[in-house]
């Protein structure tokens, strides 16, 4: 391996790769390029001069707020320890590539200036920018790449652990290239996974301390540094003069404000209240009460603050009720299967959420990759044969449904039903209880909220189930705890919302994979292990293209159905954006919805 002296321009160390990559031979059927994608090929070709959601002519400058619900006590958003500020991602912390928003799964060259992998996807090269530095002027280099892959392996977050641990060998060929081999892992989007990885300054990251948290403001190579702290309370993140990737083709149209602030907000009245006396810029609505009635107020009267109803192409956000399935309480699935049916969304979603919303019994809603009331196709049946007596025969022919209730919140059908599921699992009631006839035990559990909604769903899902004589409490805790508290697994029963992609790969084994079961600050918060879900997820990691890839994630998702690890309680159709005219965002949406990185502030307005 060369060794390069740090010198401030970088040049020896820049003229010496490039004598160097006139040298190097790519294997026989490597491919070299400005981008990867996960299936297929890049939309964008090399010469691309900015992406196709933003708006390159864009007015820089100006301050964007952000309203953030919570609080943080940590600067460093790669390690599960404390609550980190998850905006140093991205604005302060680059990585190799990154995303383009308007494809399933595509990166496009950004501290790396380009790719390398084979057909097989048995190793990948990356070779950096000789232009990239960090915010204190020192050169990125192949040492830091090595460096990050390295201490977030062996210190990262559960998730950054699993991943980079599938590399065999990592190694520097040049003081601008590196390379990683996979030694034969079937896993087609490790080079992307890679791609991915925020990269550190090996100069000025301390290992020994890399798991505590800290307020010490981060070197990183983005667009952003962190210039003030209130710890708790704000963070403010301004732009670097200095910045080495601001006339990227990537870059083009990102990145407008001179500052982005991050208020706190311990709570989310408050929270509202401050948006309507325009105390930060914008807020992503997720109470249909409010969007209903709430933004009446005169600033909204006279369109100062605007609605936007945004819909995107991707997977539409689901809630679900998660059963921990560590708690003995859930572990017969029977039990789950008839708290399921007792769950009357009819009711809810009429009389608090004004029908606004639908529900679907998958993981992958309003997408092509929902098997929900789709028949499994011969591909997904061969594999899931293995695990043919654990996938319900509605659930692979697709006819199974959610109950459907008369949403009267007091359906009989449904109640019987539950009961007889119950009685089958040892239940039985005795007078108004229901209880287990060999330990007359009762059935009973708590269900943690944080918020107005979860807190109203949780009090009328309680109500339900009175009638079936199963006690379930509801606590309300602050953010601050719910978040330790779901990281730990210390719950019985929690609202959660996994967000999808059109391409999901290693972070599913991440929210359901057996060995995250055992991992806090996983997100495998139902305590699955199931042997049908880890063999899909190894299967939709190694296929090759589109289709293959569409009939193991339907196979994942009916794995998931048949284990009854969670109640669907509601997925939203589309994302509810209210912004103060200051600031505005491009025409065109990206596919993955709105981007506020892509948003500038009207020329004509000065911040508040």
């Amino acid at each position: 391996m060369l060794r390069c002296m740090r010198l401030a321009a970088g040049a020896v160390c820049a003229v010496i790769a490039v004598l160097l990559q006139t040298i190097y031979t790519a294997p026989a059927g490597a491919t070299e390029s400005h981008a990867i994608a996960m299936h297929g090929l890049p939309a964008l070709p090399a010469d691309f001069t900015h992406l196709p959601y933003v708006d390159p002519a864009a007015p820089q400058g100006g301050r964007l707020t952000w309203g953030l619900l919570g609080t943080f006590d940590s600067l460093n958003p790669f390690i599960v320890k404390g609550i980190a500020v998850q905006q140093v991602r991205g604005y302060v912390v680059e990585s190799l590539l990154a995303r383009g928003n308007d494809e399933a799964f595509t990166l496009y060259a950004l501290l790396a200036r380009s790719v390398e992998t084979d057909d097989a996807r048995t190793y990948v090269t990356f070779r950096l920018d000789p232009h990239a530095r960090f915010s204190d002027g020192e050169p990125v280099r192949a040492e830091d790449v090595l460096f990050s892959w390295a201490l977030l392996r062996d210190h990262g977050r559960p998730n950054h652990r699993q991943y980079y641990s599938k590399v065999a060998k990592a190694e520097a060929l040049d003081p601008l290239t590196v390379r990683f081999d996979f030694g034969g892992v079937e896993d087609r989007e490790l080079p992307l996974i890679l791609g991915l990885m925020p990269i550190l300054p090996r100069h000025a990251t301390d290992v020994s301390r890399f798991e505590e948290t800290t307020m010490t403001a981060p070197i990183g190579s983005g667009p952003y540094r962190v210039t003030a702290v209130r710890p708790g309370a704000s963070v403010t993140l301004t732009r670097n003069p200095d910045y080495w990737g601001r006339d990227l083709p990537i870059n083009r149209g990102l990145w407008n404000f001179d500052e982005i602030r991050l208020d706190f907000y311990r709570e989310a009245n408050g929270s509202f209240e401050a948006f309507k006396r325009g105390l930060y810029d914008f807020r992503v609505e997720d109470e249909p009460l409010r969007w209903h009635d709430g933004y009446n107020f005169p600033a909204a009267r006279t369109g100062e603050v605007v609605h936007d109803t945004v819909t995107s192409g991707m997977p539409q956000p689901s809630q679900f009720l998660v059963f921990n399935t560590r708690r003995p309480v859930f572990s017969d699935i029977r039990v789950r299967r008839a708290l399921t049916l007792l769950f009357d969304f009819e009711w809810i979603n009429r009389n608090y959420f004004f029908g606004l919303y639908k529900r679907s019994g998958g993981y992958f809603a309003g997408s092509e990759l929902s098997a929900y009331g789709r028949p499994a196709d011969t591909v997904e049946r061969e594999l899931l044969k293995p695990f043919a007596g654990e996938i319900p025969p509605d659930i692979l022919d697709g006819s199974y449904r959610l109950p459907i209730t008369d949403g009267s919140g007091r359906d009989r059908q449904t109640l019987r039903t539950a009961l007889n599921l119950l009685s089958e699992a040892g239940y039985q009631l005795d007078g108004a209880v229901l209880r287990q006839r060999s330990s007359h035990a009762p059935l009973a559990f708590e269900i943690l909220v944080t918020t107005r909604d979860q807190e109203r769903i949780a009090l009328a899902y309680s109500d339900s189930l009175k009638r079936a004589g199963i006690a379930a409490a509801v606590r309300v805790v602050d953010p601050v705890q719910f978040d330790q508290r779901r990281i730990g697994f210390e719950f019985d029963m929690i609202q959660n919302r996994w967000d999808q992609s059109l391409s999901p790969g290693n972070e599913q084994a991440f929210y359901w994979g057996s060995e995250a079961a055992d991992q806090p600050g996983s997100r495998n918060y139902m305590g699955a292990k199931d042997p049908a879900i880890d063999a899909m997820i190894a299967a939709l990691l190694r296929a090759r293209d589109r289709s293959d890839f569409v009939a193991a994630v339907r196979a994942l998702d009916r794995a998931l159905m048949a284990g009854f690890y969670a109640i669907p309680v509601l997925n939203a159709a589309d994302e509810w954006i209210a912004r103060w005219n200051r600031i505005e965002r491009p025409k065109r949406t990206a596919l993955s919805g709105s981007l506020p990185e892509s948003w500038w502030r009207r020329p004509d307005m000065t911040p508040k």
